[in-house]
């Protein structure tokens, strides 16, 4: 069962999402192909994530006629800032830095702060482009927090407990992927749009040359699509206590099976970025209200009926 962690995995915890978050950036890059269109090889590629952050941190900030400059400042600071509270509460391996009694309920709080945060990110340089982007995350996230809410509610449920050390010792000889496989892929989906990911990515989109990030650069824009990168890996590492056991498995140590779990969801969230269609917006969203929620709240009510069964 989860313990609580030395002081030192606190102070550790952000170097390691970002460690997360940019050898996730690299494996998109090369399995993007970068590498055959520029002839730089594979390592040059991988570490092309790394060269844009350092370019990004040598770049003048640019500044925007009547910006509110704190507001958007605050909007970029919290996404990373987020990212790293919400990942506080995953387990790696049978240890998490805090354990509350409701930390399902705090990871998506803090989801729902980074929501926010690209909103008031997109608000603050007064950029008719800029604010498109919020606005449209706005809409995106509000579209799929409830099927990803529910989702998180579902594995909640199966362990009749929102913390999650519960729900990985519920998970015992068998993993809720298994018995609720429509919770896993939905929270995987809603995931990659509250991340702002992949096909999901309309609030950065090129149609609005960039949308939320249109008039960052520097280390503002770095900030945000740094933040993205850390939401993704948190997102995905929560997956592994909620839904795959945790740190749970033969031969290995417990935080050896965290790492690999969460890089096989990784794997598969960088994957769907080319294997789902890029349709309008509120394509997606019309699909999250139509099928996502009524999914999962059909997924809620079978494993209501299967523990009150118990």
């Amino acid at each position: 069962m989860p313990e609580a962690a030395p002081l030192w995995a606190a102070l550790v915890l952000p170097a390691a999402l970002c460690l997360g978050a940019v050898a996730a950036a690299g494996f998109d890059a090369v399995v993007g192909g970068g590498a055959g269109r520029s002839g730089s090889g594979v390592l040059g590629t991988a570490s092309a994530p790394l060269r844009e952050g350092l370019r990004l941190l040598a770049q003048q900030r640019r500044t925007t006629p009547s910006a509110d400059v704190a507001l958007g400042r605050v909007g970029l600071g919290l996404v990373p800032v987020a990212a790293v509270l919400a990942a506080a509460v995953v387990p790696w391996g049978f240890v998490s830095v805090t354990d509350p009694a409701v930390g399902i309920v705090w990871f998506n709080a803090m989801e729902v702060l980074a929501w926010a945060a690209v909103w008031l990110a997109g608000w603050g340089p007064n950029s008719v482009l800029s604010l498109i982007g919020g606005y449209r995350f706005l809409a995106q996230g509000l579209a799929y927090e409830l099927p990803h809410m529910f989702a998180l509610t579902t594995a909640g449920l199966g362990a009749e407990s929102l913390r999650v050390s519960d729900v990985v010792g519920a998970q015992q000889g068998l993993w809720f992927a298994v018995w609720m496989p429509a919770a896993f892929a939905v929270y995987l989906l809603s995931a990659a749009a509250m991340s702002y990911w992949g096909p999901f990515g309309y609030p950065l989109g090129g149609d609005a040359a960039g949308g939320a990030v249109a008039e960052y650069s520097g280390v503002d824009r770095l900030l945000l699509l740094g933040g993205r990168w850390l939401l993704l890996v948190a997102t995905a590492a929560f997956s592994v206590p909620l839904f795959l056991g945790g740190g749970q498995g033969p031969l290995l140590p417990g935080w050896a099976w965290t790492l690999l779990k969460t890089a096989a969801v990784l794997a598969v969230l960088i994957a769907a970025r080319r294997m789902l269609p890029v349709l309008r917006a509120d394509r997606y969203m019309e699909f999250a209200w139509m099928v996502l929620v009524p999914l999962t709240l059909l997924q809620a009510l079978f494993v209501a009926v299967v523990v009150l069964n118990r």
